[in-house]
């Protein structure tokens, strides 16, 4: 008999084992499979962490093969290519769908009532891979999407009026890539609009303004190149992004993330995957939420849609 939550994780790589470290130290699983191709170094991972549950909530974590995910609750699917120092996300795409199509027909018998966190880049095109190749319910396959662009942007934001992130509730719509936009109307600080804190509350009001936006949206677009260019590689805040997608399931929070999901004609976009907000928990998407935006912020969304779109359109899916 399981005695708590499974999660399987599909990919041993620097973002899969800094995923089940962070699983791990937040206890959100009493038994974590990592399953690789590469056997060796998903066992070692697995070691890695496990020499050291006696600090943790106690959970069995070890290498395994597809047959051991039988029951999983979350499947996470970080498996594929890694982005290298100067290449964008969607010049992943093709070769990591192939991956993807090789791996679900293994791992789905396996785990049919899973939630399905795709992770591996680029994640939206991979989550409509997915959504239309598992024979899943859409409800139950939800990408990483711009859960971490979002805590990127609050994380600037609370930098530059001097708070707690936390007390930042902001979002970024679209792909998790270059085209990602931020809508700012929908931006609160300090429970306030984020128009209303900046005219009344901040002291530096009258110091900035629309350029000062550009440069947070800039940092924010940015992130994830400059780290790799720093140090090859982003794991740890995905990692973060991803065990607190998995909290809300697994804890069955209903809280709203910004996951990739199909559009379904919200916005009366072209049918992709991206990134909007939906609320999360048990048993994956229980409900779509689409607020109203300004029309200059709609026109940006759509340029993003349209360019997953037609990306789409040039794959082999």
């Amino acid at each position: 008999m399981k005695k708590g939550k499974k999660i399987c994780i599909l990919g041993a790589g620097n973002v899969g084992a800094s995923i089940a470290f962070s699983l791990t130290l937040q206890g959100l699983a009493s038994e974590i499979v990592m399953v690789d191709i590469n056997e060796n170094k998903a066992k070692g991972e697995a070691m890695d962490i496990i020499q050291g549950t006696a600090f943790s909530a106690p959970v069995n974590i070890y290498q395994g093969s597809y047959s051991d995910c039988d029951g999983a609750d979350i499947v996470i699917v970080t498996v594929g290519m890694a982005r290298k120092p100067g290449q964008s996300r969607l010049d992943l795409a093709q070769a990591n769908i192939d991956i993807i199509k090789q791996v679900m027909p293994q791992i789905t018998p396996h785990a049919p009532d899973a939630v399905y966190v795709v992770v591996s880049n680029p994640v939206d095109i991979l989550t409509y891979t997915i959504i239309k190749h598992s024979g899943l319910p859409e409800s139950q396959i939800l990408g990483s999407g711009t859960t971490l662009d979002s805590s990127r942007l609050r994380e600037r934001l609370a930098e530059h009026v001097h708070l707690n992130p936390k007390n930042v509730h902001a979002y970024v719509f679209g792909e998790h890539g270059d085209t990602s936009m931020i809508p700012w109307s929908l931006t609160c600080i300090a429970g306030m609009p984020m128009a209303q804190y900046c005219t009344h509350i901040c002291d530096r009001h009258n110091g900035c303004g629309k350029g000062e936006l550009r440069d947070i949206e800039d940092d924010v677009r940015t992130a994830g190149a400059k780290v790799i260019q720093l140090k090859g590689a982003t794991f740890y805040a995905i990692a973060m992004a991803v065990s607190r997608i998995c909290e809300c399931i697994t804890r069955d929070t209903d809280s709203v993330l910004t996951v990739s999901t199909l559009t379904n004609g919200r916005y009366n976009l072209p049918q992709v995957a991206l990134s909007l907000p939906a609320v999360v928990g048990a048993h994956g998407i229980k409900q779509v939420i689409t607020p109203p935006l300004l029309p200059d912020e709609e026109r940006l969304l759509r340029k993003s849609a349209d360019t997953l779109k037609a990306l789409i359109d040039q794959l082999d899916i």
